[in-house]
């Protein structure tokens, strides 16, 4: 019934949604005289900040339609290349541009749609020939196309890996460190010729005992039958995964707001400020942030509470004992892998050294072929995002998968 109480919430609210939507418009208007004046301002801004602050917002778009290229500005085309029921393979197309290395950028299924991930497309674009995993919100994925869960999110990986061909290079942000590397042991087991020529884990959760963060804590301390119940519930009749069993959207985004409670009050006080003062330079950023922050997806329940499980409570991967459909995972088989771990200084999410533990699961891959990397100053998204993001790790990411390309002969 959670769901179901939401969504009747959200329908309650639209006729005041769309009066406050219709009074900002009135009291905007330039030739409505009120609108030069300060109440009238204050007025039309607060409309404005209900207006947002009740609407859904839907998947943005990823809106890369260009790049620059040796100082030359190079059309980009997004192209779908690989469909599956709950993920579609985007490709980045550069006109004209070939031969640069073919990275696999796997996007976190934790809440937020790859489009979280502009930025880190963005600045590896002029020198990658990026694909990356757009997942589907669970609640648009009819019940007749079965379940997903971890193992599933693993062979999904493969999968990508075997239609790119070899010598491509694979990057985890945040959540999809674990499958990924999983799905790189896996494949070096095998010794499939597809298996990644370089690897680049960004804030992971591999080992969640290091440093735990507050999120890490709380799955420790919760049962998992406590997240089964309270946080798993069915897609209502109004969306095409009806009665499918999901970790709601807007419960997720309920837990990312308040770790940052006071942040984001001030944050939209400011925004009401700037809107007031006419600053639209600095409401427009805050718009683009938050249709981002606030724009969530559900997750399938079975995949969320198996990752719980795997990787928050039990934590099978670090000890050796993580099962991918009644196989062992064998981080020890990765010899051809080169491996790179990034992380920040502040990270509240996944904290430091937790994905800086899968170098000693690496045992046989010689030390030639690891990099470590912690950022300074940076926390969670800070790793993939903004200024430090583009001009410190970036560029590393980008000579470290360089490093180990192979080019065809």
């Amino acid at each position: 019934m959670l769901y179901h109480t939401h969504e009747l919430r959200r329908i309650a609210l639209q006729p005041a949604r769309l009066m406050a939507e219709a009074g900002q418009y009135v009291l905007s208007n330039p030739l409505n005289p009120w609108s030069q004046t300060w109440t009238g301002k204050a007025m039309s801004a607060a409309l404005t900040v209900f207006e947002e602050a009740t609407r859904r917002f839907d998947k943005p778009s990823f809106g890369l339609h260009h790049t620059v290229i040796d100082g030359v500005d190079v059309p980009v085309t997004e192209e779908i290349v690989g469909r599956r029921a709950f993920c579609q393979l985007r490709h980045f197309a550069r006109e004209g541009r070939t031969g640069d290395p073919r990275l696999l950028i796997v996007a976190p299924l934790s809440g937020h749609y790859a489009t979280l991930l502009r930025g880190t497309v963005e600045s590896l674009l002029p020198d990658h020939d990026i694909y990356i995993t757009d997942w589907r919100n669970a609640r648009d994925v009819p019940l007749s196309e079965g379940r997903f869960d971890l193992d599933d999110y693993i062979d999904y990986v493969r999968d990508y890996l075997r239609l790119l061909g070899p010598n491509t290079h694979v990057m985890a942000v945040c959540q999809p460190a674990v499958p990924v590397f999983a799905a790189v042991a896996l494949m070096s087991q095998d010794d499939d010729p597809c298996v990644p020529s370089s690897m680049t884990l960004m804030g992971g959760p591999i080992d969640t005992r290091k440093s735990p963060t507050a999120p890490n804590r709380l799955a420790k301390e919760r049962t998992y039958e406590w997240f089964e119940q309270k946080m798993i519930t069915r897609v209502p009749p109004t969306a095409p995964g009806f009665m499918r069993e999901v970790y709601p959207g807007f419960l997720q985004l309920t837990g990312f707001l308040a770790m940052n409670w006071d942040r984001h009050v001030e944050s939209h006080v400011n925004y009401y400020n700037h809107l007031v003062d006419g600053d639209g330079d600095n409401a427009q950023k805050h718009r683009e942030f938050y249709e981002e922050y606030m724009a969530v997806m559900d997750l399938p329940a079975e995949y969320y509470l198996q990752t719980i499980r795997v990787v928050f409570q039990e934590h099978l991967l670090p000890r050796g004992m993580m099962v991918h459909r009644d196989r062992l995972v064998r981080p020890e088989a990765i010899r051809k892998t080169a491996l790179l771990t990034v992380e920040g200084e502040n990270d509240d999410i996944s904290g430091p050294g937790q994905t800086q533990a899968t170098h000693p699961l690496c045992i046989n891959l010689p030390e030639s072929m690891q990099r470590d990397y912690i950022q300074p100053k940076v926390g969670h998204y800070g790793v993939f995002n903004g200024k430090r993001w583009h001009t410190e790790i970036a560029p590393r990411v980008r000579d470290f998968i360089r490093a180990f390309d192979q080019p065809a002969s």
